[in-house]
């Protein structure tokens, strides 16, 4: 395919993704401004298949969000205004992938790069389905130190949230092996599969323990303890990539 068909896929699916978050709620005002700035450079200096990702793990969060959305506000545990995201959250989930489209246009590396944003995509799916799905489960324990907590701790894990997580991560691997053919990327489609479903997991991981250790304690916000989690996502797809491939 070539670079002008590319880009006229790529604009095509931001204003895909502007349209059906205003229409479905998904995004406030400035989560849509965030959302395409986002959507522009991630499809833009990467690849359209980088930004299709992207659109998908924000489709199934959103679902993921409304889902028993009565039962987790009465608890304080929903997301405001019906889960409707904010420029916070979308860079939050987003801003890695879009520094790696950066780093991936500056070095004409797609094979790392499009590793490393899936990776940290797969990271943001897991931990936000961990979060939607595993908040109403009694049985959570701190990641630290394994005693039980109240439902939707920060740091706290559960066996809801912990399959959930599983079920995020697997999931944006799926679709990264079915895109990898549309790209340059040579990575084994089995290789690939394992590599981002396990850093998914694993970066939801180290967003439960910076929020125990940081967020619990005021030291750090939401936002900041998910974008350092998809953050180590890229980098340990980076480190994979440097060491095996």
């Amino acid at each position: 395919m070539d670079p002008t068909s590319d880009q006229m896929i790529s604009v095509g699916l931001v204003f895909g993704l502007m349209m059906l978050s205003a229409v479905r709620g998904m995004l406030n005002r400035t989560g849509l401004i965030a959302a395409a700035i986002v959507g522009l450079t991630v499809s833009l200096f990467g690849h359209w298949t980088w930004l299709t990702i992207l659109i998908s793990f924000l489709a199934v969060g959103s679902l993921a969000t409304l889902w028993k959305y009565e039962e987790k506000a009465a608890l304080r545990l929903a997301e405001e205004n019906k889960g409707a995201r904010g420029w916070r959250n979308v860079m939050a989930n987003g801003g890695v992938a879009s520094l790696v489209a950066i780093a991936n246009f500056a070095l004409d590396q797609p094979e790392w790069t499009y590793l490393a944003a899936c990776a940290s995509i797969s990271v943001a799916a897991s931990d936000t389905l961990a979060s939607e799905i595993g908040s109403l489960d009694s049985r959570t324990r701190s990641i630290i130190n394994l005693e039980a907590v109240p439902a939707g701790t920060n740091g706290g894990m559960s066996l809801t949230g912990t399959f959930a997580a599983l079920g995020g991560a697997v999931m944006i691997a799926l679709l990264s092996v079915s895109l990898a053919s549309i790209t340059d990327v040579e990575i084994p489609l089995l290789t690939m599969m394992v590599v981002v479903t396990l850093i998914g997991w694993l970066g939801c991981q180290v967003d439960s323990i910076l929020g125990a250790l940081f967020e619990n304690k005021g030291l750090m916000g939401k936002h900041t303890v998910n974008f350092l989690a998809t953050l180590s996502g890229a980098l340990m797809a980076i480190f994979f990539h440097i060491r095996f491939l």
